[in-house]
């Protein structure tokens, strides 16, 4: 195979290369253990390869077992020229640069070479790693081993990504010491430049064929400028975002824009250690920055709960708020005025003058968008500005209220292919929801369905007799309903919630039942450790049950008997508090649209079918999902969400779940199934 293949082709069929390709005796079928040919992988790889030949746009759902990645990675490998592939999270990305990529270009013999690109907080910084090394501002005895573990590494790595170190948790408060963000970042002045681990990330991602970001990344850039794919845009020929339900999420995050009093609180503490190291003479540093701290901790305070989501116009004209917000951009601005006459004195203290001053012009530009926002039309209000404050900090946001425009900006100028692929990104075959969120009007949407044989695989289960989900016992009632099924599962169970609150009540539900029945299964509680390690010891322990929130109803993979039931306590329809979602319900209102039927009916769908994704992974799983929430029998929409799912045998009747795990599935009474109809 010769590297003029690696080329975009003029538009034409590449149907029959594909077929060979995923073939029996195909290349992958030769040197890829367990491959077997899927009608639905090939048919997909055929669309994905046409989409690249025409460079156009192309929405492709795959349902779960239909090999989407090797359906994309062939065509792009051999014909899409530079490919940008961005997936959902850095633990997906690493393993399609170390497992699935290479897969596929061994079998294919394809003369690629593929990079990988995080953002810059996934690796170690050579100028901070020396700072921290020199100043020691550690609390821990455990931070001090791990600083060590980590000066090893920086000097022996080819990379500097923290995710190559595991002696060293991600999580672990250490690694924001030694390592840069946008505005800690000394840029070419640094001298470490010629040696830095992201310029030299950037460097291999500009001269790679395929480069492998996430999604966080790829926005990231497309809004700050700040993660080098910037510059690998212009020249590439294909972009595949895979895990592409989550993109208007992550979009509208980085469209946006959010400012927050952590920020500030980690600017005075910058400049107070870089006052004191450079310009001792030149200030009374600890109470010029403890005036700025005070305002900020002070902004916190003017919401007394603990948590709070509001718009702006929902914040009362009596509330601390907005006095408390120009009291800190006064004594910003005085913080500032000290920088500027000490900045020629030390590098780092002209870099936090620039940091105060940006964060100064953020804090300004919200608060002027917020009072233009109170006196627009509402028509004519592209975003929602609100606050949300979290134990500790406070942040101002401002989020628009459709990124379709703005992505589609950037899907003009050079033609290329863009590929949106996921296991859920239509509603009952209907992609209308999606592609308007996108402002992808034009492009062609199929799907293909899962080879799995859910009708004999698996059952759908609807509790009779649940009480209504807002009722204050619901999660109780949820528990009571589950219990046997648990039992008779043997454990092996996922408990998804919508909400942190019910994942507290069922483990404390759960734990309690468990050691009163002398019940043998590991209880796993989100927030408990680490979502990894959670995995780990659900697989090993092989009758766990675990309890998680929104992190576990998507991208978690447990195959085989480990797990054979899921319970989804509530359909997941998002908070009716939330800000942006208000906001966007009233515009398409305004519009003459129904805002539950056209935004929040198709979110919960597709968040549904994340979750009971996790059920059946392979062709030999079998299991039970269980659905509580009796709105999706008694409410008219009901039917839509559960024709949106994978084609399950479906019951009312807990004895046939009993006998489902008792491996009587035959006596199974079929005519129960009809009650969900």
């Amino acid at each position: 195979m010769t590297q003029d293949t690696l080329v975009p082709n003029d538009p034409g069929s590449h149907d029959q290369e594909v077929e060979q390709l995923f073939g029996a005796d195909g290349p992958l079928g030769q040197s890829v253990q367990g491959f077997r040919p899927r009608q639905s992988q090939t048919e997909m790889a055929k669309a994905i390869a046409e989409a690249i030949a025409r460079q156009g746009s192309l929405i492709a759902e795959a349902g779960t077992g239909t090999g989407k990645t090797f359906a994309y990675l062939a065509p792009a490998l051999l014909w899409g020229g530079k490919v940008i592939v961005s997936t959902g999270t850095k633990n997906l990305q690493d393993q399609l640069f170390l497992r699935d990529i290479p897969t596929v270009r061994k079998a294919l013999n394809a003369p690629v070479s593929v990079a990988l690109l995080k953002g810059r907080a996934n690796y170690v910084c050579h100028f901070h790693l020396e700072r921290t090394l020199e100043n020691g501002r550690l609390t821990s005895r455990e931070d001090v081993g791990y600083l060590r573990e980590i000066s090893r590494f920086a000097k022996t790595s080819g990379t500097g990504d923290k995710a190559e170190l595991a002696r060293v948790p991600e999580t672990a408060p250490v690694w924001s010491l030694v390592t840069s963000t946008r505005d800690t970042c000394m840029g070419a002045e640094c001298q470490y430049y010629q040696d830095c681990f992201v310029m030299k990330a950037r460097r291999d991602a500009q001269q790679a064929d395929v480069v492998v970001v996430n999604h966080h990344l790829f926005f990231a850039d497309v809004a700050l400028k700040d993660t080098g794919i910037a510059e690998l845009l212009p020249s590439a020929n294909t972009i595949v975002f895979d895990e592409a339900h989550q993109l208007p999420e992550t979009a509208s995050l980085f469209f946006g824009e959010t400012v927050s009093t952590a920020q500030v609180l980690e600017l005075c503490r910058d400049v107070l250690a870089e006052g004191l190291a450079h310009a001792r003479d030149g200030a009374e540093w600890p109470k010029v920055t403890g005036q700025v701290d005070r305002a900020a901790r002070d902004l916190r305070l003017a919401f007394s709960q603990d948590i709070v989501r509001l718009a702006v116009n929902q914040i009362a004209p009596s509330s601390p708020f907005f006095p408390a917000l120009d009291k800190l951009m006064s004594e910003l601005d005085g913080m500032i005025a000290v920088l500027q006459s000490q900045a020629e004195r030390a590098e780092t203290i002209e870099q936090c003058r620039v940091r105060a001053h940006e964060l100064s012009a953020r804090l300004a530009a919200w608060k002027t968008a917020s009072g233009a926002a109170s006196g627009q039309a509402e028509e004519d209000q592209q975003a929602v500005l609100w606050v949300e404050a979290f134990t500790s900090s406070l942040q101002l946001h401002k989020t628009p209220l459709s990124i379709a425009p703005v992505f589609a900006k950037q899907r003009e100028g050079s033609p290329r292919a863009w590929i949106f692929t996921s296991a859920t990104l239509a509603v009952k075959n209907d992609f209308h929801h999606y592609a308007s969120q996108m402002g992808l009007h034009d492009a062609p949407a199929r799907t293909w369905p899962s080879p799995f044989d859910y009708g004999r695989q698996a059952l759908l289960y609807v509790p009779p007799g649940l009480p209504q989900p807002n009722s204050p016992g619901y999660t109780d009632a949820v528990i009571d309903a589950a219990l046997p099924l648990i039992e008779a599962a043997g454990g092996r169970t996922f408990l998804l919630c919508t909400t942190i609150r019910a994942v507290n009540r069922a483990a404390e539900r759960l734990r309690a039942e468990f050691e009163a029945r002398k019940l043998p299964y590991p209880l796993l509680v989100q927030g408990e450790a680490g979502r990894t390690e959670l995995l780990d010891r659900f697989r090993s322990s092989g009758n766990a049950v675990l309890i998680g929130s929104q992190s576990f109803w998507e991208g978690v993979d447990v195959r085989g008997e480990a797990l054979s039931l899921v319970i989804i306590d509530k359909l997941p329809f998002a908070p009716p508090d939330d800000p942006v979602l208000a906001a966007r319900i009233e515009a398409l209102e305004r519009k003459g649209l129904n805002g539950f039927v056209h935004h929040q009916l198709p979110e919960a769908v597709i968040t549904l079918k994340q979750g009971a994704g996790r059920l059946i992974r392979d062709e030999t799983d079998r299991g039970v999902l269980m659905i509580c929430d009796p709105r999706l029998i008694s409410k008219p929409y009901g039917r839509r969400i559960w024709q949106s799912l994978p084609p399950f045998k479906r019951t009312r009747d807990a004895a046939d779940v009993q006998a489902f795990f008792a491996g009587q599935t035959e006596q199974a009474n079929p005519g129960e199934a009809e009650e969900l109809d």
